[in-house]
């Protein structure tokens, strides 16, 4: 790729990214935020789901593999706009840090990826807010949305647009820091395994795009869980917000439920984030040969 950065070649092929990333990733996400917001069980009850696996099994056998990808059609909808802002707010913040035709440090590529992870907020949060409310949808006889445009009506009856963005404050605590550490090892590990002046190659690719997806989830973990929570809980029941989520978790679960869904989640980021990359790297080299001078 040219040492100019173009942030609309970003935006075009960072959605493309994100397209591939949905439809590899979903059904693990599903899982994730089965279990992150899974009922504690009483004193003598068992829990819900014993693991990823257990869950995987039992929504297969009660609802089947389409139980895997319920709420995708938010992610699915948002997710090529989410990913293309984010790819674009990156490249628009190397532009700014780079002063000539410089080399970045990782220190710059942070600071840059974690200003795209402002961007997506506005997209994100109430898009992530649907698509907990529908995951967390079982085999109830009659579920409470039908689909993520009833889910949006019934929300904004609720309580309007302000509910329909609850847990912003909490994706950007997310966000922010996952998305610098996200865009940071991607780089850092694409230009070390590219030979000078060459181009990088796809198992290149796969390898820095699946550490890459790692490294935003260790750093991200924590804030999605409390954010899982709050875009998940009834009306009411957090009235401070993730700070009560975060107190709450504390006194009841302790340190270790911040990294509820863990398995899952890493078992997704690397072939989801793999072809995120991948599908940037092909759509940015498709645009770098048809659109030279955009």
């Amino acid at each position: 790729m040219s040492n100019k950065e173009s942030p609309v070649k970003y935006f075009l092929s960072g959605g493309f990214g994100g397209i591939c990333t949905v439809i590899t990733g979903h059904p693990l996400d599903t899982i994730k935020v089965r279990l992150q917001t899974m009922p504690l069980p009483g004193p003598n009850g068992v829990a819900l789901y014993n693991g990823t696996l257990d869950c995987a099994r039992k929504t297969i056998a009660k609802e089947g593999i389409r139980g895997l990808y319920k709420g995708m059609g938010a992610p699915l909808c948002g997710v090529a706009p989410i990913f293309a802002i984010s790819f674009y707010g990156f490249g628009l913040g190397k532009k700014l840090i780079r002063q000539h035709d410089e080399e970045l440090t990782p220190l710059q590529l942070f600071a840059a990826g974690a200003f795209s992870g402002i961007f997506t907020t506005i997209i994100m949060a109430p898009g992530e807010r649907i698509k907990c409310l529908l995951q967390i949808q079982h085999d109830d006889a009659k579920p409470k949305y039908k689909g993520p445009i009833d889910c949006v009506k019934q929300l904004y009856k609720e309580g309007g647009i302000r509910t329909i963005y609850k847990g912003t404050c909490a994706t950007l605590l997310r966000d922010i820091p996952a998305s610098g550490m996200y865009f940071m090892t991607y780089e850092c590990l694409k230009n070390w395994m590219t030979p000078q002046g060459g181009s990088i190659g796809i198992v290149s690719t796969i390898l820095a795009g699946g550490c890459a997806g790692i490294a935003n989830w260790i750093v991200g973990m924590p804030p999605d869980v409390l954010k899982s929570r709050l875009q998940s809980a009834p009306e009411g029941t957090y009235k401070n917000g993730i700070r009560d989520v975060f107190i709450l978790l504390m006194k009841n679960e302790g340190p270790k439920a911040l990294y509820k869904g863990c398995v899952p989640v890493m078992l997704r980021a690397f072939p989801a984030n793999a072809a995120c990359f991948l599908g940037f790297e092909i759509a940015m080299n498709f645009l770098n040969l048809v659109l030279p001078n955009l």
